[in-house]
């Protein structure tokens, strides 16, 4: 007897070629997704090695993405285990010159250097010299912030000072050529200052708006309760213990710095500009330095973090500067979300990130890394305004060659 129909005999003598077909079908797409997946990582691990290893071939392409955007120089220093790794060099201090960046060149932190003066004002909290939720008026004692109807029922502290909660406004600090306005006079807003007066404009606390000019009063601030200028006590309490010997809040630079080349800011298009930086308000991005100096910091800092180290802050302060507040638009920071710490952005992600980043105009930047609890981190500064475009893929480059833990999106 035929043990059923020969149609159906057949189908069933076929569906195994078919299965076999579809699961070679499957092993093929796997085998393609692998392949470009290795393509992939090894394309972001060749970019990686750029920084890493001095390889001609690679190195032409980061010169390559300067030229193209316009970068005159650019200046590296990887961070890893609490110390400095290495930092390299590419390009010259000005277009059209023939002067390298070395690594004693001296770039502008821009407001890289919010995240020193934050670090020098908490030291004066930990000495008892001063109160993060006090009314600064009470250690103001050359100038006075007006109150208004704003301060009735809250008043402006350093807390709110140092994570732009302060209801003072969002202002460049520009001034007529060839003047030196007082620190007061940029307060007052009076010429020859030409930006706006530090008044408050909301409730203090209620909102977050980025201050230039609320780091100026900080710096009066510390001015008035040590009775010293902002540079000697950064000199004493920052850049002498970490032995940040090329940085400096003076310029144009003094005879103690006469021997280094200062790097010259460039316009987007790659125009030079000579070097314009406020000659009396430093706080808010008047520091000169170097990758290497700013990377000292970042591992000081991140020493304290682990209470490991106590030459500016505690661990119990580090902490405290650390901690994540208020969340900010990550529109405004590449796509990465951001959260406010004190005096510097904080990046949440399997590891946080520490984050503090400059621009001054017409054209220089500064970008600062830190991983607190690996102890890697790197510092990135160029002098042409396209580097805040160029700076995340280096630093993108970096995480990815270390394999240190991407921050949160």
């Amino acid at each position: 007897m035929a043990s059923g129909p020969p149609e159906r005999s057949r189908l069933l003598q076929k569906r195994p070629s078919v299965d076999v077909d579809k699961r070679e079908k499957g092993e093929t797409v796997k085998k393609k997704w692998k392949i470009l997946l290795y393509i992939l990582v090894s394309l972001l691990l060749l970019i990686a090695a750029l920084i890493v290893f001095h390889i001609p071939i690679l190195e032409r392409l980061l010169v390559r993405q300067m030229s193209k955007k316009c970068i005159p120089g650019v200046g590296i220093t990887l961070i890893k285990k609490y110390e400095i790794q290495w930092s390299k060099s590419y390009g010259v201090i000005k277009k059209g010159t023939a002067i390298p960046i070395s690594s004693e060149t001296l770039f502008q932190a821009a407001s890289a250097t919010k995240l020193c003066v934050a670090a020098a004002a908490l030291h004066f909290v930990e000495k008892g010299m001063i109160e993060l939720d006090r009314n600064i008026n009470d250690y103001l004692k050359s100038w006075r912030l007006p109150d208004n109807e704003y301060t009735i029922e809250k008043k402006v502290t350093l807390r709110m000072l140092l994570s732009h909660q302060s209801g003072l406004p969002e202002t460049d600090l520009p001034y007529r050529d060839g003047t030196s306005p007082s620190l007061v006079q940029v307060l007052n807003g009076e010429s020859p200052a030409l930006n706006r007066p530090a008044k408050v404009e909301y409730t203090p606390g209620s909102r977050w708006l980025y201050s230039n000019i609320a780091y100026a009063l900080i710096q009066l601030l510390i001015e008035d309760i040590t009775g010293q200028s902002l540079e000697k006590t950064m000199r004493d309490v920052v850049f002498s213990p970490l032995k940040m010997n090329s940085s400096t809040l003076i310029h144009p630079l003094t005879v103690e710095f006469s021997h280094k080349k200062e790097a010259s800011p460039h316009n987007a298009s790659g125009k030079a500009y000579p070097a314009d930086l406020h000659p009396t308000a430093q706080a808010q991005g008047g520091l000169l330095s170097t990758p290497s100096d700013l990377a000292k910091l970042v591992i000081e800092l991140m020493r304290a973090y682990q209470g490991e180290s106590n030459l500016i802050i505690s661990k119990k302060t580090a902490q405290l500067m650390f901690r994540a507040g208020i969340q900010l638009d990550a529109q405004n920071f590449g796509g990465i979300q951001p959260y406010q710490g004190l005096g510097v952005f904080i990046v949440k992600g399997k590891k946080f990130y520490i984050l503090s980043v400059g621009n001054n105009t017409p054209g220089s930047t500064c970008w600062v890394l830190g991983i607190p609890e690996l102890g890697g981190g790197a510092v990135v500064m160029t002098n042409g305004q396209q580097g805040f475009d160029l700076t995340p893929k280096i630093i993108g480059a970096l995480l990815i060659v270390n394999r240190w833990p991407m921050p949160d999106l």
